[in-house]
C-alpha cells in the first residue's frame, strides 16, 4: 500500500544535536542538546534577536551543509523511498533549495519532493502532497498538523518538545521506533 509521507528535515531527519556545536563555538557557550528547552535558542544566547538573526543567516549554508543524518534515518528512508512517495517539508527559506537537494544528493537520499516554506506553517504544504502521515520534531506543528489534516503525526523526542501531544500524535524516541510505528498502521489499516 504506497502512502505519502510528509517529513520535515531539522532535527527530525537531520541529528537534533546539528546547531549544538555552532551554538557553542559562535556564543562562548557549553550546552548539550538537554540545554535546549524549547525550539528557540534565544534564551541561550546572550546576544539581541538582530546580532542572533545576523548570525544565523551567516551560519545557515554552513550548519545545511554538514548536518549530520539521525541515527537510522537513512537506511529506513532508502526502504521507504522503494515502497512509498516522500515529501520533504521545511521551514528553511527558498534560497536553501540548491544546497538542501545537494545534502540530499551527498547522502544518498531520494525524494518526490523537497518544499521549503520558509516559515514553520507547514499544513498548506502538507495538505497540497496530500500526505498520509507526518514526520516532525516541533511540538506546535505536530500538534496543528494532526489537528488540522486529521493524520497521524510522528513526533521525534526532544528535551524541547515535551509539552504534552493529543491522541494522534505519537512520540517516539529514534527512527526504528518510527518505523515500528508506521509498520503496525500499515497492518492495521
Amino acid at each position: 500500500m504506497r502512502k505519502r509521507f510528509g517529513i520535515d528535515i531539522d532535527g527530525t531527519v537531520t541529528c537534533p544535536t546539528t546547531f549544538v556545536p555552532y551554538l557553542n563555538e559562535g556564543f562562548d557557550l557549553d550546552i548539550t542538546l538537554d540545554d535546549i528547552k524549547q525550539y528557540d535558542f534565544m534564551p541561550l544566547v546572550s546576544v539581541s534577536e538582530r546580532e542572533f538573526a545576523a548570525w544565523f543567516k551567516k551560519m545557515e549554508p554552513v550548519i545545511y551543509s554538514n548536518s549530520p543524518l539521525a541515527e537510522g534515518a537513512k537506511e529506513i528512508l532508502k526502504n521507504w523511498e522503494k515502497q512509498h512517495e516522500l515529501y520533504f517539508i521545511s521551514a528553511r527559506g527558498t534560497h536553501l533549495l540548491d544546497l538542501t537537494k545537494e545534502w540530499f544528493s551527498v547522502n544518498e537520499l531520494k525524494y518526490h519532493d523537497i518544499h521549503l516554506i520558509g516559515s514553520h506553517d507547514k499544513i498548506d504544504a502538507a495538505r497540497k502532497y496530500e500526505v498520509d502521515i507526518f514526520f516532525e520534531d516541533k511540538h506546535d506543528n505536530a500538534v496543528n498538523l494532526h489537528e488540522e489534516l486529521r493524520i497521524p503525526v510522528i513526533l521525534f523526542n526532544t528535551p524541547y518538545n515535551q509539552e504534552p501531544i493529543p491522541e494522534g500524535v505519537i512520540r517516539v524516541n529514534n527512527w526504528q521506533e518510527a518505523n515500528q510505528w508506521v509498520e503496525n498502521w500499515f497492518k492495521n489499516s
